[in-house]
């Protein structure tokens, strides 16, 4: 098996904090790969490691074969990096930062020209090619640094939560864009903070918690491991979402959480027979709902379980 990233045992400290205690990770030549924790789980460490901005404390990584510490060089030929930020000149045009950024990787001015032109039509960029980049979207930006990136023709591009404050089209259009990515040959490590993101694009996951990689496999096998099925809790008006999880672990023993806007609850159901019975006690309670439904579990389902029981194994 030919690997694209290889580490093992990657770590890194900042004076007293264990930023990442020992990553390992193998991800397939032509693979899109998402990296998925909260925030401070050592994601952006590790990429920072990984693009050789950071030397490691001990492990090793490998990129295309060439380590990131003794062969750092030729593993920055090798990739390119997007951020949550477009790295371009806002008081050019679109076509005039492809120009520029062609020109910067050896290419011709006749090539760059065409290059540019190519990745507008590429990236649904043409008819916003003349404008100043300081009048894009959020999402045009972003699109346009993609572009830019792959000017070097990367064999890897790392994309650090590229999609971080971007609208829903925004999202679905940048995703249209790393799928051609892909597609196209390049391998690529997403880091995202949007599980139904890492479902939609990843072929493969890794659940990063506290500096190490706790679970990995395709979003199907991830999904598979929480038996069972979810039920989710809408309350209504004048009930507190965390006095419904408060009940279901009082009458039921049920773990429950609520999601990231805080007003929905979620819990892990092994029968439909006990979500009945939870619809009737807080019925029993005078509790307020909206509404209520039994589903299979989501990224978001194996993401608390995985962390919940991180969290036991600290705490023990």
């Amino acid at each position: 098996m030919t690997y694209a990233i290889e580490a093992q045992g990657l770590r890194k400290s900042f004076r007293t904090h264990e930023a990442v205690r020992g990553v390992d990770l193998a991800i397939r030549q032509g693979e899109l790969f998402a990296l998925l924790g909260p925030n401070g789980a050592g994601k952006t460490t590790t990429i920072h490691m990984l693009t050789t901005m950071l030397r490691p404390d001990g492990g090793t990584a490998r990129i295309c074969g060439r380590d990131v510490v003794t062969e750092a060089a030729d593993v920055r030929r090798r990739i390119s990096v997007t951020g949550q930020y477009a790295a371009l000149d806002e008081s050019l045009t679109g076509w005039q930062n492809l120009t520029l950024f062609a020109g910067l990787h050896g290419y011709t001015r006749r090539e760059s020209r065409a290059l540019a032109t190519e990745l507008l039509e590429s990236f649904r960029l043409t008819d916003a090619g003349g404008r100043a980049v300081g009048m894009y979207s959020g999402g045009m930006r972003r699109r346009l640094d993609l572009a830019a990136g792959i000017l070097s023709q990367p064999e890897v591009m790392f994309l650090d939560e590229p999609t971080t404050g971007l609208d829903p089209q925004s999202r679905q259009e940048l995703w249209e864009a790393v799928r051609r990515l892909v597609k196209n040959g390049t391998t690529v490590l997403l880091t995202t903070q949007y599980l139904e993101e890492a479902d939609q694009l990843a072929d493969r996951i890794g659940f990063i918690d506290q500096g190490k990689v706790i679970a990995g496999g395709t979003p199907e096998q991830l999904k598979a491991s929480i038996r069972g099925k979810t039920l989710t809790i809408r309350p209504g008006e004048g009930t507190d979402p965390a006095d419904i999880c408060k009940l279901l672990a009082s009458e039921h023993g049920l773990e429950a959480h609520k999601d990231e806007d805080g007003q929905v609850v979620k819990a892990a159901i092994q029968e439909a027979a006990l979500a009945y019975a939870v619809i009737g006690t807080l019925f029993d309670h005078a509790a307020a709902i909206d509404d209520f439904a039994l589903s299979e579990p989501t990224l978001d389902d194996v993401f608390f379980a995985l962390t919940a029981a991180r969290g036991k194994e600290v705490a023990s």
